[in-house]
């Protein structure tokens, strides 16, 4: 046999064989599954999921597996996840992470090794503005942005005198931080609470001793149920107004405190009720899939699913390079839940705030209604000092 015929006949029998299929690519998801805050993780891995789900399998017809694991929100258990996945499993995409003590501890190892992180909730303010970083991306927000909504919603309301509180770690200092650059009146009083206190009966006689004229609180997932039923309880509902972000009244806070919200100021970049294509099938989609209301976890971990989609698509799944995997990024080739989305000059959202208010509906259910616009195409107090 000539060595031509030979070669012709083992190629055409390597193309009778069957095609190899790619194997999917691994996205490493570092999330906060149990303890107080363990439904927020819970929402942005579950709509992760379904945005995968929805697409066979895929994110950007690339198939991808979703390999998650809880921190537990301790910043040693997330460091340890990041390492593992980085040596044991070579994964070089990662996202999911809830509390920005956690991301503190696990993103600088994750930068380090040369893989891409993207955020769908955690945005310290650290890494938004000198210490921003080209393999690093936001889709939720930058923690400051979040309350400086409700700082600007506050002084809008008239309110001249504030009562503020917040956990002591990095969000919480970024909550107070961003609240008091918009909020035009006088601060009454500033108080950190713990990261796991559940009573808050001192802080109750301290606000009540200031007589405020409205209070500020941010208090996330099981902290925020605790800190609205003690208010209730401390006689302070309906006397003094409250203005707060939305991680500090989400459906799930809603539900768990029922009366206790009436009347509360709430401010966030999304609703379930905003009035977009896109967003009316996520929540029709999340219901369906998890019978329950998605929170605004929810709404951020399916719009960074689909922020990832959007990359992976353009790259063809490769994330080794990275400056063309971040390119890609930056198109934000994807319609979001909340409607308009770009990102700044730090790889952060900017994006509109809105105004909530709690209604009873006709069937006596309680809901987070919209109310009208509070920013517009807002950016955060630190892409200034991003130089990429």
């Amino acid at each position: 046999m000539s060595r031509k015929l030979f070669l012709g006949l083992a190629m055409a029998g390597l193309a009778a064989l069957p095609a190899v299929a790619q194997a999917p690519l691994k996205i490493g998801m570092i999330t906060t599954l149990s303890g107080p805050g363990g439904y927020l993780g819970q929402d942005i891995r579950d709509a992760m999921a379904l945005a995968i789900q929805q697409e066979g399998g895929k994110l950007g017809g690339v198939p991808v597996e979703l390999v998650v694991e809880d921190d537990a929100l301790k910043p040693g258990q997330g460091k340890q996840i990041a390492e593992k996945f980085l040596k044991n499993d070579g994964i070089r995409l990662f996202t999911g992470i809830v509390f920005s003590n956690v991301a503190g501890a696990a993103v600088p190892d994750i930068l380090d090794a040369g893989a891409i992180y993207v955020s769908p909730n955690a945005g310290p303010s650290n890494f938004a503005g000198k210490e921003c970083h080209k393999d690093y991306f936001v889709v939720s927000w930058q923690n400051d942005t979040l309350h400086e909504s409700a700082g600007q919603y506050a002084t809008n309301l008239g309110f001249k005198k504030a009562f503020i509180l917040a956990p002591n770690y990095p969000a919480g200092k970024d909550a107070l931080a961003g609240f008091k650059r918009f909020f035009k009146g006088e601060i009454a009083g500033e108080v950190y609470t713990r990261l796991d206190q559940t009573d808050y009966a001192a802080e109750m006689a301290q606000i009540r001793a200031a007589n405020p004229d409205v209070v500020f609180q941010f208090h996330p997932g099981g902290l925020g149920i605790a800190f609205l039923r003690q208010y209730q309880q401390a006689g302070l509902l309906g006397k003094l107004p409250m203005v707060l972000a939305s991680p500090s009244l989400d459906s799930v806070i809603l539900k768990a405190v029922g009366e206790a919200a009436m009347g509360v100021h709430v401010t966030s970049h999304w609703n379930a009720d905003l009035d977009n294509p896109a967003n009316k099938a996520f929540v029709e989609a999340f219901q369906k899939a998890y019978n329950r209301i998605p929170t605004n976890y929810a709404a951020q971990g399916y719009d960074t699913a689909l922020a990832i989609a959007s990359a992976l698509r353009q790259t063809g799944g490769k994330v080794d390079n990275t400056e063309a995997f971040r390119q890609a990024m930056l198109k934000a080739d994807f319609k979001a839940t909340r409607g308009g989305f770009k990102f700044g000059p730090n790889q952060h959202p900017v994006q509109d705030w809105y105004a909530l208010g709690v209604e009873k509906g006709a069937d006596g259910v309680l809901r987070l209604v919209s109310k009208g616009k509070v920013m517009t195409s807002q950016g955060d107090f630190y892409a200034k000092d991003c130089k990429l």
